[in-house]
């Protein structure tokens, strides 16, 4: 008795599955389009997501992967949906520290960031224009507050220029946080405050020096002079290949205040004092944890 032979399904090669990658010449070519058209959205702040994601952020996560060497610890702590205010430490003479933590909640977390800016960026017509299109906006009480109840994802520097432009000898110590208008803004909104400690960022421009005559007359809160600049002119420019780390330590909550607890200077003072406690205390443990902030061979 002669079994039959199971005949061989064909598939069609139009119905067969395709395994061809996207044509990165042919989605550049698009978003040019796009961006010729005018075939694109920005929100009320001037964010333009398509600009961040496919070319901003682009540009600069060779540095995040390659040259830092970004790791981030706790990621679990970033709230996955709703608004929360991301708090962290500044340093680095430049905002590099900024642009990684832009980078890894985007990368990692999947959100993201809309970084409270100081005046001076917003009074460079170049800087203030990219600064809108990549989500940032002044740091103002209005503009967090809104952001906040729309469900985003702020990010805030209370140290400002004192901790971007501190000495190398200061480093991984912690400025003073200003009057606490980022928590007045939590308790308003109600929404957490995620503590950000970032190792790495002091390591890439040792500021050792201040040209504060200079500075002045050009404007700006501090013109450094580091191992490499202005020594090495334009070469000196180049950040130093430190290792970073970034770690999100528990949220503090302030849902459990009532709004109007912003209006009480002593709670902010002591919130505020909380929260730079406990970054200065991430701070400290990070930096035994990173170790050497540079590799062997330098």
């Amino acid at each position: 008795m002669s079994v039959p032979r199971e005949e061989a399904r064909v598939i069609p090669i139009s119905a067969a599955p395709s395994f061809e990658q996207p044509d990165p010449v042919a989605e550049l070519l698009a978003l040019i389009r796009r961006r010729i058209t005018g075939d694109y959205e920005v929100d009320e702040f001037g964010y333009d997501a398509e600009l961040t994601d496919k070319v901003l952020l682009e540009l600069i996560r060779p540095l995040y992967n390659h040259w830092f060497r970004v790791e981030t610890v706790e990621l679990k702590n970033v709230p996955v949906e709703g608004g929360a205010l991301i708090v962290a430490n500044h340093s680095g003479t430049l905002p590099f520290d900024a642009l990684m933590m832009q980078l890894a909640l985007h990368d990692e977390a999947g959100r993201p960031l809309r970084l409270l800016g100081a005046d001076l960026v917003y009074q460079l017509p170049v800087l203030s224009h990219l600064s809108r299109k990549t989500g940032h906006t002044l740091a103002c009480r209005e503009d967090a507050d809104r952001l906040l109840r729309g469900g985003e994802l702020v990010g805030v520097f209370p140290e400002g220029f004192k901790g971007i432009g501190k000495p190398f000898s200061d480093r991984y110590k912690l400025q003073r946080f200003g009057r606490g208008g980022f928590v007045a803004s939590a308790l308003r909104t109600g929404v957490p405050i995620v503590p950000v400690a970032i190792v790495g960022a002091e390591e890439i421009y040792p500021k050792i020096g201040d040209l504060k005559s200079l500075a002045r007359l050009l404007g700006l809160p501090y013109l450094p002079i580091t191992p490499l600049f202005p020594l090495l002119g334009p070469l000196g420019l180049v950040p130093l290949p430190s290792k970073w780390m970034i770690e999100f330590g528990e949220p503090i909550r302030t849902d459990d205040y009532d709004p109007s607890a912003a209006d009480d200077p002593m709670l902010v003072f002591n919130l505020t004092d909380h929260v730079r406690e406990v970054i200065q205390q991430m701070l400290n443990e990070l930096v035994l944890r990173r170790g050497y902030a540079f590799p062997p061979f330098m």
